[in-house]
């Protein structure tokens, strides 16, 4: 007989086998964190109201962020002037009711006193046990269970010490009101507010006014006066207005500054005020409601008194009354004020300041640069001319030197010639004589021979000294001459020439037959050379003499001062107005280069001519 399963053990099977059949679900808290808040806020004025407007758009932003864009918003507004009818009330209970019957709200949000009270009222039957956060402007606000918010309180009589400080010769107050439900309630707070501070000006109410009368009695407002204006949604004659629009009326018809409370009548022709700063409440309300959502009981959050007024001022309006910005009270905000030149474009300023005071200072070192080198090329040029006057004048002295020089030469050469010469040939003759008379003398013969060889002697170096055969037949004939002259055993000299002209300066011809002479004389002397070529060309606008040797060479910068043979022969090539080249280093021969510019430049004097 088989043996029975435990009814407990089957059981244990069927419960895992349903458990592990089943899906698997999210935690709980994970379910919860991703639903949307659900909120629900009531506003005590219609949509077109200022708050309404304000509230629309700053509270579902400032919700939505702060609880990490996971926000489910709804808004309704109550017709403030509607409300105190009992079926108006009804009415919107069960379109509410109906409306969101279906909603589970995580909170509710009631905005000034009239949203607020109707929470209250009926809580039980349209939100029982949602949280919710009020706005009041009742000093004695009844807190209500799970509840918790911001009490602002209206203070109208903060304008008086305001006022007094901005305008203290102002006598008159004329508070402006309209004739709606709502006008009429703002008045008897004002009133009330006015009677217990007991201000010293006199006060007068233009409350309930027709528009068109309204607007005749304050353009003839005494002197001394100001407007307050409260609010006017129906005026006198049964119409109504948008408070904000009618804030424009009041303003241009007035002939005295119209002062408010709210800030959102700025820039609405009011001057300004201690004004309620809407943005600021919405801002805190906020704060409150995000801390509720995010799980704080409402009852454990305290309800705080906020004081939402600062005191603000039109600049324009300032300008329009002629009010000194000197009379504004400390703590003051100015609103609309054109930016003075230095307050709009204050970066753009300064840039450009600096910029001109760079470009200043960079014009001033250039000026102060400028004048240092203007006196440093007048400095420069002072030595420049005096550097000329002195290369001027050693030219001079060089040329002088080489024209006294030419002279003592030709002075030389003359005594040579014309005496000396002279009397060797009488001796010659002489002893030509005694060999005649005694061929046998052998003496004679000797001192024959001797005398004839000092008489060559003689004439050489005298036509050396004043080269006599260059006024006759020319520097080309005259440099070959030389050129054989100077040839001996062991050195060949070799003169070629092109298309010299026949006829040159008598300083010009002198010039570079003097330069060939010393520069043959030390190829000869010192280089050792064995072959030497002297070449005279004619070449376009230039004369040119080249003498070249294929001796041992020099260093030329070694040389001291260049050396007195190489010193005259640049003397000479610049009194003949050219320039000389020596080139040469050491095993390399030398190479002499005269060049002449034509036109031929003439000679300091006609003493070193021929």
């Amino acid at each position: 007989m088989a043996r029975s399963i435990p009814r407990a053990f089957l059981a244990w099977l069927l419960f895992a086998a349903v458990f592990a059949a089943l899906p698997s679900v999210p935690p709980a808290n994970a379910q919860i964190q991703d639903q949307p808040k659900m909120v629900l806020v009531l506003y005590s004025s219609r949509r077109d109201g200022q708050f309404s407007k304000t509230g629309e758009s700053d509270l579902p932003r400032l919700l939505d962020e702060g609880l990490g864009r996971n926000l489910d918003y709804y808004s309704e507004f109550i017709d403030r002037a509607r409300i105190p009818d009992p079926s108006y009330r009804t009415a919107f209970r069960d379109y509410l009711r109906v409306k969101y019957g279906g909603i589970r709200f995580d909170l509710v949000i009631a905005l000034q006193d009239t949203a607020a009270g109707f929470v209250r009222d009926n809580r039980d039957g349209l939100f029982p046990g949602i949280p919710v956060v009020f706005l009041s402007n009742d000093p004695g606000w009844r807190r209500i269970a799970n509840a918790t918010g911001l009490i602002n309180p209206r203070n109208f009589t903060a304008l008086l010490a305001f006022l007094g400080q901005l305008q203290p010769d102002v006598k008159n107050l004329f508070i402006v009101t309209g004739a709606g439900p709502s006008d009429k309630e703002y008045e008897a707070v004002v009133g009330g507010q006015m009677r217990r501070s007991g201000t010293g000006l006199n006060v007068i109410y233009l409350s309930g006014l027709a528009t068109q009368t309204l607007r005749e009695r304050l353009s003839r407002l005494p002197e001394h006066s100001a407007v307050y204006y409260i609010l006017v949604n129906r005026d006198g004659a049964g119409n109504n207005y948008h408070p904000l629009e009618y804030t424009d009326r009041i303003a241009a018809a007035a002939n005295a500054p119209t002062y408010s409370w709210a800030d959102s009548t700025m820039g609405h022709g009011i001057l300004g005020g201690n004004l309620y700063v809407q943005k600021d409440v919405i801002a805190r309300v906020a704060e409150l409601a995000l801390r509720v959502l995010k799980g704080e009981k409402p009852d454990t959050i305290a309800v705080s008194i906020y004081d939402a007024t600062q005191p603000q001022l039109d600049w324009r309006q300032l300008r329009r009354w002629g009010i000194s910005e000197s009379q504004i009270p400390a703590g003051t905000l100015v609103r609309f004020r054109n930016p003075t030149i230095w307050e709009g474009y204050a970066p753009f300023i300064i840039v450009v300041i600096a910029a001109f005071l760079t470009q200043s200072l960079l014009i001033a070192g250039l000026l102060v640069q400028r004048r240092r080198r203007r006196r440093a090329e007048e400095y420069l040029q002072d030595n420049r001319r005096a550097l000329q006057k002195s290369y001027d004048n050693i030219r001079d002295l060089g040329g002088r030197l080489l024209q006294a020089q030419e002279t003592e030469r030709s002075l030389i050469a003359t005594e040579l010639h014309d005496d000396v010469c002279q009397r060797m040939l009488l001796l010659t003759i002489e002893l030509k004589s005694l060999k005649k008379d005694d061929p046998s003398a052998g003496p004679a013969d000797e001192a024959l021979a001797m005398a004839q060889d000092i008489s060559r002697s003689l004439h050489e170096l005298s036509h050396r000294l004043h080269p006599a055969r260059l006024r006759l037949i020319g520097l080309v004939a005259s440099l070959d001459q030389l050129c054989r002259e100077v040839s001996h055993a062991g050195l060949a000299v070799e003169f070629t020439h092109q298309d010299v002209p026949p006829a040159l300066p008598a300083d010009v011809m002198l010039g570079l037959f003097r330069i060939a002479q010393e520069a043959l004389g030390n190829a000869i002397k010192y280089s050792g050379a064995t072959k030497v070529s002297v070449r005279l060309t004619k070449r376009p606008a230039m004369l040119i003499l080249e003498i070249a040797d294929n001796g041992r060479g020099f260093d030329v910068e070694a040389v001291p001062s260049k050396g007195l043979g190489l010193m005259s022969m640049v003397e000479r090539s610049e009194t003949i107005g050219g320039y000389i080249d020596i080139q040469s280093r050491p095993g390399a021969g030398v190479t002499v280069t005269v060049r002449i510019p034509s036109p031929y430049r003439a000679a300091a004097s006609s003493d070193l001519a021929v």
